[in-house]
């Protein structure tokens, strides 16, 4: 989507506010004892309450409002009896339309004490968000971004997923451009223009660099001995800045 009038802005800044602020609760609400099914009923009743729609269940018929990944499951992981432990590192994925239009965002935790090394992909995964975002302008080179999440991982001594990528949104939940990879992909050259509504989500891996599905499980992607974090907002591309519409 291309955002072109303030009606535009407003309305993807106020869906970017309702999945924020859900996903902020689930955060704060992700202790010893919850299950990930008691934390996806807190975000459908604040959906509710906002008058707004869970994009995962609405757009694709998802078995949950939210997305809730655990340790070895790095993105949709389907809510349900999965008990939250001391040192889990948990992934919050909340996305959502109201009056048509959609915003995404996601953060990757540990609960309480965890291992170091879960810790460092989570605060890598916020770096390399930040590395990113500084070449988010009208004119840049989309391949920026990946660029900026490799150079970051890799000064880290971690990697990225190359299988799992960004992408624009904002009239629905994935719209052109398909893809913003986390590494230099040198065909991916496009060009972010004035008002672009793009959804970019670094993932950052302590060793594998693609995930699958599980046998029995078209939703969930995992990987085999990995340590798995994501730091996923929606922004609007503007001369003036980028605007983030999820921080």
């Amino acid at each position: 989507m291309i955002a072109k009038t303030e009606a535009d802005i407003n309305a993807l800044k106020e869906i970017g506010r309702i999945v924020a602020s859900i996903r902020e609760e689930l955060v704060n609400r992700t202790v010893p004892g919850i299950t990930t099914k008691e934390l996806d009923e807190i975000a459908g009743k604040m959906f509710s309450e906002e008058g707004a729609v869970s994009a995962p269940m609405g757009e694709y018929d998802f078995p949950g409002y939210s997305c809730i990944s655990v340790n070895e499951e790095v993105a949709h992981g389907i809510p349900g009896s999965r008990v939250i432990q001391e040192g889990d590192l948990v992934n919050i994925d909340v996305s959502g339309s109201k009056n048509g239009y959609f915003a995404d965002t996601g953060i990757s935790i540990v609960v309480g004490e965890g291992e170091e090394l879960k810790k460092k992909v989570c605060q890598t995964a916020v770096e390399a968000f930040e590395a990113g975002l500084k070449n988010i302008k009208p004119g840049s080179k989309k391949s920026r971004l990946g660029k900026a999440v490799y150079q970051t991982a890799r000064k880290n001594g971690l990697t990225v997923i190359m299988n799992l990528t960004g992408h624009g949104i904002g009239r629905t939940i994935h719209e052109e451009p398909s893809h913003i990879y986390n590494y230099n992909e040198l065909v991916d050259d496009e060009l972010l223009k004035e008002g672009m509504v793009i959804a970019f989500e670094p993932f950052i891996s302590s060793e594998e660099e693609e995930v699958f599905n599980p046998e029995g499980d078209d939703w969930t992607f995992v990987t085999k001995r990995s340590y798995v974090a994501q730091c996923e907002h929606t922004i609007i591309v503007s001369k003036n800045g980028p605007i983030i519409i999820t921080r």
